[in-house]
């Protein structure tokens, strides 16, 4: 079993939840104009490291006719995406070396995977399983905006928590963390270097600001509560990476104070008194073809 992602870097509920709202189906169809796919065909997509499944989800949904086969190497990932997202086939593999046929494939995507995988092993599996003039779609998370409600501020015990957190955190470095960035002039210019065509960009603003009129109070609610989860993988990671500089006292006092305070933030919503807190989330698409 690998659960070295799920358990060291990034939890279950911090991935899923995010991106189940980066991905909400309010956003379909801007991410449908960038990725330009025939919908009309029965096209093979092949998601390389699908987390705990929200894209191959709502690629599922989005491009009904569709087969989705998705992939990461982290057990637990796929175990969860098995329970959690219905009619995408989850397989544990590694994308530098994936269990696929040569020239399969319609269309491959990857949703913030590509730094952290060397970009010849990185492209040149997807090169090897797509067909002749087969999609590749590298999605990157470039910067946003966070604005964070008064009532999410950090007490002076929460303060020297995160300080000592950042002190002991080797876990980027230990487990080869975001070991290939690139700008957004890089990326394309990697792309084509390792055998893709047709090189086109775009971008994703993805909005989600509980407070926005627009946006339905369940949606509000989860964007409140992923932020919450977010938040309570982030406390509890610590007893993983750094087991001994923190004590389980001193991690259940993090999380009793950090759910007071997104119940507070809730409570603000139900009653109607705006934070105009938001998320903003900028996502960058890269289209190349074979």
């Amino acid at each position: 079993m690998n659960n070295i992602w799920s358990k060291y870097v990034q939890g279950i509920n911090t991935l899923y939840y995010t991106r189940k709202l980066r991905f909400n189906d309010m956003f379909a169809q801007e991410y449908k104009a960038l990725f330009d796919l025939d919908e009309s065909k029965k096209l093979k997509i092949l998601e390389i490291g699908c987390g705990p499944g929200a894209l191959a989800g709502a690629l599922h949904r989005w491009y009904p006719n569709a087969e989705v086969t998705a992939i990461d190497r982290d057990s637990e990932f796929i175990r969860f995406a098995n329970e959690n997202e219905k009619g995408v086939e989850f397989i544990e593999a590694d994308a530098t070396n994936l269990p696929f046929d040569n020239n399969i494939f319609d269309v491959t995507i990857s949703n913030t995977v590509a730094e952290h995988i060397e970009p010849s092993k990185f492209y040149g599996e997807q090169l090897r399983v797509l067909k002749t003039n087969g999609i590749c779609l590298v999605l990157s998370a470039r910067k946003g905006i966070n604005i964070y409600p008064k009532c999410l501020d950090l007490n002076e015990y929460e303060k020297e928590f995160w300080k000592k957190v950042q002190k002991y955190d080797d876990s980027t470095e230990k487990y080869s963390v975001c070991q290939y960035p690139m700008s957004e002039m890089e990326m394309p210019i990697v792309m084509q270097k390792y055998g893709f065509k047709d090189i086109c960009t775009g971008y994703a603003t993805i909005d989600l600001t509980p407070d926005n009129p627009k946006l339905s109070s369940t949606l509000a609610h989860e964007i409140i509560n992923a932020n919450r989860l977010t938040t309570l993988d982030g406390i509890e990671s610590v007893l993983h990476t750094m087991p001994e500089h923190f004590t389980k006292e001193e991690v259940d006092e993090m999380k009793r104070l950090t759910n007071s305070k997104f119940n507070i933030r809730i409570e603000q919503y139900n009653c109607g008194e705006k934070q105009w807190d938001t998320y903003v989330s900028v996502i960058m698409s890269m289209r190349g073809k074979k």
